[in-house]
């Protein structure tokens, strides 16, 4: 049985790839989801905001004094001395790929176009097979537009393309004007994959402190669907590849994923919850349906179930919300 698939110019064992995480932290984690049968490891995030901190104090302590004396110059760190951004995720990089073979896929989280964006290639030149790139942003001006907003994503996008050669993944939220007309445009500017899709983390209140408080709800087998249906529509309409994230804990959610179209299904919040080795209940449980219903790929039911055989895929859609409604019954 061939679990084999694509995905960002790699062929990976099967299509199980562990999401940006705290657990990736740890290279004895690492190491472990690669035992349990990860196909693959996306790192932690490293945050926009990160950056652009590390490159302020840079500037400051670089500069403190030397308006005043000028052979201050000769203290100055050579650019080989030191490096703009977190060290630490370099290192991090660098020992993740000495430690599995499976690759390892770095995560930059930003919001805004800046000068951050060159350190893909710091990312890129620490041995990072891709970079998924996570656009994280609430807009709440009143006065920027649907279009502003893309805009500003195709900047991120297409800049941080501009500093490096390995893939760039772009991991998105659900909620623009136009999914497929954006997603064309994210495909056109150079997207190799798109990451479907972010949750927005709503926060809560603290009653007794009186305060705003983050709140992390883990996801379930039901939110897999937005990225269904997505995928579903999408897929052989643009080239870029479908990673599908949030909500995939069981063989069943990535057996649907598969057959709309995704070329691998991420997953955390089952492995918060279930430990890292859920990874190899997954797989098994994979083969034991694939068995059963005579697939002997992943490839065979890749996109088995995507709407690309739909003339229309506005009235498919149309068409399948009607018949949710109509169809449903309440019992009293």
């Amino acid at each position: 049985m061939n679990l084999k698939t694509n995905f960002l110019g790699k062929e990976l064992k099967n299509p199980l790839v562990v999401s940006a995480n705290p657990l990736s932290e740890s290279l004895d984690n690492i190491k472990q989801m690669e035992d349990a049968g990860a196909s693959a490891v996306v790192l932690y995030s490293l945050f926009e905001e990160q950056l652009t901190l590390e490159q302020k104090s840079l500037y400051y302590h670089t500069t403190q004094g030397t308006e005043s004396f000028a052979e201050a110059l000769s203290y100055f760190p050579e650019p080989d001395e030191y490096k703009l951004g977190p060290d630490e995720y370099l290192n991090h990089i660098r020992k993740s790929k000495e430690a599995v073979d499976i690759p390892i896929v770095a995560s930059l989280n930003a919001s805004t176009p800046g000068g951050w964006a060159e350190y893909a290639k710091d990312m890129e030149a620490a041995g990072a097979d891709a970079i998924e790139l996570n656009i994280y942003n609430v807009p709440t001006e009143f006065d920027k537009s649907a279009d502003e907003l893309e805009n500003s994503y195709l900047e991120i996008l297409k800049t941080v393309k501009s500093h490096i050669k390995i893939p760039v993944a772009l991991k998105l939220s659900p909620y623009f004007t136009n999914m497929a007309s954006t997603a064309k445009k994210f495909d056109e500017a150079g997207a190799d994959a798109l990451v479907l899709f972010n949750r927005f983390y709503q926060p809560d209140i603290n009653l007794d402190e009186l305060e705003i408080e983050p709140n992390i709800i883990l996801s379930d087998s039901s939110d897999i669907r937005i990225a269904l249906r997505w995928i579903a529509i999408l897929k052989y309409r643009i080239k870029a590849d479908f990673a599908a994230t949030g909500g995939v804990h069981t063989a069943e959610d990535v057996i649907k994923l598969m057959m709309v179209g995704a070329n691998v299904a991420m997953m955390t919040s089952a492995l918060l919850k279930y430990g890292i080795n859920h990874i190899s209940t997954v797989l098994t449980d994979l083969q034991t349906w694939m068995n059963d219903k005579e697939y002997e790929s992943i490839m065979q039911m890749q996109g088995s179930m995507s709407k690309q055989k739909a003339a229309d895929a506005t009235k498919f859609e149309r068409a399948q919300y009607m018949k949710a409604l109509t169809n449903y019954h309440v019992s009293l």
